[in-house]
């Protein structure tokens, strides 16, 4: 992952963001315990991507007037931190990528919600993450980070396995001690379940330190770190560059939208491709995102729906069907899926393998201006995961 930190956004520099480095947090009972259920037969067959080492972080972003910066850093910089876990296993075993949103501090949001909103539980559709990201708007209001760190912890589905990785990000640059819920004791109860808390203070190291952010991180035994969320962030065109974002638009034309997602999600995939037009680093990003396995789109999609087992070809009735398909036989459907899945597996390949040659390249890049800095909120975070990533004896590249 950490091949370079900047490397999927095309950054000219290394971070140089302020640690409290700390271990990882003790991992204990996650979610509230529930009575046990009498045993029963196993079920005949384990959804392998169910099975599979899980990396869960929990976004909680201050949308407050001030951050807008920070939510800009958040939509340019989503596909980098993505980049980060595509090769992240153990034992082997390639792991589960699943993100959760949370925004806090905007007064529109109503005061019985201390200001707080959950705009996506934990999930693998990468694209409705963007999404999210792209629709936020900042709006004054009174920021409870406790309160914010309680909700994650107790609304949202984490694992039960002491294995995986499980990890909130609270970034913002208010002092941390407001609000009806004491900061300790909502890390207190993180902590118990498994989780690990990371600060990201928008603002000098020493004005986090003095408002909390240094200590709520320290309490959580995970990281403090320092971001200026209004940074420019600089880029570098890779010569690699335009034919990741030619490839990017042909993988499209692999996918077969069926159901009523279908259309939604075909729609929902084109617009995050216009939204990552931001910058030809972000596009790139973007494209080695969309060529890993964490991009999935089995529920709206029939190539990764036949792949996963969530979609039987011969059960779809024709009007369920993309246009490619109407008409035409059960056989003749899965000759089409079967084509459009070689089609898409050549473009990843091919993708991965230019995003292999624009990482080397970045990286030279990178060595000539190591030395003016680039504190992210994408540096922030990837900074930190490699530790507590490896406290789980997660293998990242």
């Amino acid at each position: 992952m950490f091949k370079s930190l900047a490397l999927g956004l095309g950054l000219l520099t290394l971070p140089q963001v302020s640690l409290a480095q700390a271990r990882s947090a003790p991992v204990d009972a996650v979610v509230p315990a529930a009575k046990k259920a009498p045993a029963g037969p196993a079920p005949a067959v384990v959804d392998a991507a169910m099975s599979a080492p899980r990396v869960q972080i929990a976004l909680l972003l201050d949308t407050s007037g001030s951050m807008d910066g920070l939510i800009d850093q958040a939509r340019r910089q989503l596909w980098t931190v993505v980049n980060t876990f595509q090769k992240a296993r153990r034992d082997g075993q390639m792991a589960r990528l699943e993100i959760a949103l949370y925004e806090y501090g905007k007064e529109e949001i109503p005061a019985k919600d201390g200001y707080i909103r959950q705009l996506l539980p934990f999930t693998t559709d990468l694209d409705k993450v963007s999404e999210q990201l792209f629709a936020l708007r900042t709006n004054g209001g009174d920021e409870y980070c406790g309160q914010v760190i309680q909700k994650a912890t107790l609304n949202l589905a984490w694992s039960k396995s002491k294995e995986d990785l499980k990890l909130i990000y609270i970034a913002g640059n208010e002092p941390f001690n407001q609000g009806p819920v004491a900061y300790a004791n909502a890390v207190a109860s993180a902590k118990e379940h498994g989780i690990v808390v990371n600060t990201i203070h928008c603002g000098p190291a020493a004005v986090g330190a003095r408002d909390g952010w240094s200590a709520a991180a320290a309490l959580a035994k995970g990281q403090a770190l320092n971001i200026d969320q209004n940074r420019a962030v600089a880029h570098v065109v890779a010569p690699q560059d335009a034919e990741l974002a030619r490839l990017s638009g042909e993988l499209n034309k692999t996918y077969l939208g069926y159901g009523a997602e279908g259309r939604v999600g075909k729609q929902r995939q084109a617009e995050q491709d216009s939204n990552a037009k931001l910058s030809p680093a972000s596009t790139a990003s973007r494209a080695a995102s969309k060529a890993s396995h964490h991009y999935d789109n089995s529920s709206w999609d029939l190539v990764d729906g036949a792949k996963k087992g969530s979609v039987k070809l011969e059960a779809l009735k024709d009007d369920e069907l993309p246009p490619e398909l109407k008409g035409k036989s059960v056989e003749e459907r899965k000759a089409v899926v079967a084509q459009k899945a070689k089609e898409r597996t050549d473009l990843q390949n091919r993708i991965q393998g230019l995003q292999g040659e624009r990482e080397k390249f970045l990286a030279a890049k990178q060595k000539e201006a190591a030395s003016e800095g680039a504190e992210t909120l994408d540096t922030a975070i990837i900074q930190s995961v490699r530790q507590q990533a490896a406290a789980r004896k997660l293998v990242l590249e």
